[in-house]
């Protein structure tokens, strides 16, 4: 009797990433490891083969010295250690510090990311190469404390992928533009502070480059009692005629609604792909508990022509949760609090779909969905 082969598996572990080849070495002498590999920009090549870009999350083995706590920083020179005193931060939250006594909240990463370029067999299931040589590390100041979770849409003849740039100047969206999906070149900031989540739509839109946002802020406004929505962090929409420059829709997009297990905020996950029903994509909401709350894929169905029509979003029961069956073997690297599948990525593969998405911060995770499951 042959194998079972499942249809939802880890594809890459942290133990998978070889740190020798890290961009890191190029400054950091003291040991480090990967607090994950995960959240993976995803799309097909040319050559028909798939391709994640993993966001790898590099810490420090040690970042606790004497009476200090140190973050990695780039700089143009290499990469540099910062020390912040242990009694002038709170490291609650495994994956950051917040430094005490500021007129803002602050804070400082236990880890600095970049993106590793892992190519998959066209179903999905092997890893085929992994392209260490081109690898994306910061590469200005907007990016000094990391480059992370990478979405990528292809628009004609060309990859578009949006990542977050990290530092102390801005938490910003940045472009990188390919012609073949491997070689990326670094376009520039394209929405400013802590607007992030921002998904190209996988085809224009009356002409025009479309995208879903999820702008951040320190306060929100309430709903009149009685309202169906929970108000926080939602996902909107903006549209650019160069995929530069980028100007809000009025219309509001998806919002989270009371009393649902998304209420604390909700966020985009995979780029929308034009489908005979609508614009489809996953987009994660997140249910309040612990210090990091527990994050669950959903989807929704945006109408072909003006997709600030939402025709469909099934909130109530989610379309991925987290498995611990998956994360078992890896359940000693664990550090969060509480379960998180995070989805970044959908490719069309005939009969279902070839989903991608970030397991507990941990690892990268394929789940192959049919296509009936969005009728």
């Amino acid at each position: 009797m042959g194998a079972v082969v499942s249809d939802d598996f880890l594809i890459l572990r942290p133990d998978d990433v070889d740190l020798s080849r890290s961009p890191l070495r190029r400054g950091i002498d003291e040991p480090t490891h990967v607090l994950g590999a995960f959240n993976p920009g995803f799309t097909r090549l040319a050559n028909g083969n798939l391709l994640m870009m993993v966001r790898v999350a590099e810490a420090l083995s040690q970042p606790v010295d004497g009476d200090a706590v140190r973050a990695i920083r780039w700089t143009a020179d290499g990469y540099a250690l910062d020390r912040h005193p242990l009694d002038q931060v709170d490291m609650t939250d495994p994956r950051q510090f917040e430094l005490r006594g500021r007129g803002n909240r602050i804070l400082a990463l236990t880890s600095l990311s970049w993106l590793l370029p892992v190519e998959l067999s066209a179903d999905g299931r092997t890893v085929i190469a992994v392209h260490y040589d081109k690898a994306i590390e910061p590469a200005a100041r907007y990016q000094d404390y990391g480059v992370e979770d990478a979405r990528i849409s292809r628009i004609g003849d060309l990859w578009y992928m949006t990542t977050c740039s990290v530092s102390a100047e801005r938490h910003s969206t940045t472009l990188h533009v390919s012609s073949d999906g491997l070689h990326y070149d670094l376009k520039g900031i394209i929405l400013d502070h802590q607007n992030k989540d921002m998904l190209f739509f996988e085809g224009l839109v009356g002409g025009k480059f479309l995208a879903l946002t999820r702008p951040l802020g320190e306060c929100y406004f309430a709903y009149p009692p009685g309202s169906e929505w929970a108000g926080g962090p939602s996902i909107n929409m903006a549209q650019s005629p160069d995929a530069l420059h980028w100007k809000p829709l009025d219309t509001p997009g998806l919002r989270a609604r009371a009393g649902s297990t998304s209420a604390m905020k909700i966020g985009g996950g995979t780029p929308p792909i034009l489908t005979d029903a609508g614009w489809l994509t996953i987009y994660h909401g997140v249910e309040r508990q612990a210090t990091v709350g527990i994050y669950r894929s959903f989807w929704a169905l945006l109408d072909r022509d003006d997709p600030s029509r939402v025709l469909r979003m099934e909130d109530a029961a989610p379309l991925l949760e987290a498995s611990p069956a998956l994360t078992a073997d890896i359940a000693h690297q664990m550090y969060l609090p509480t379960p998180v599948v995070f989805t970044t990525g959908m490719v069309d593969a005939g009969d279902h779909y070839v989903v991608a998405s970030g397991e507990a911060d941990l690892a990268c995770r394929i789940t192959l969905i049919p296509k009936a499951r969005f009728l």
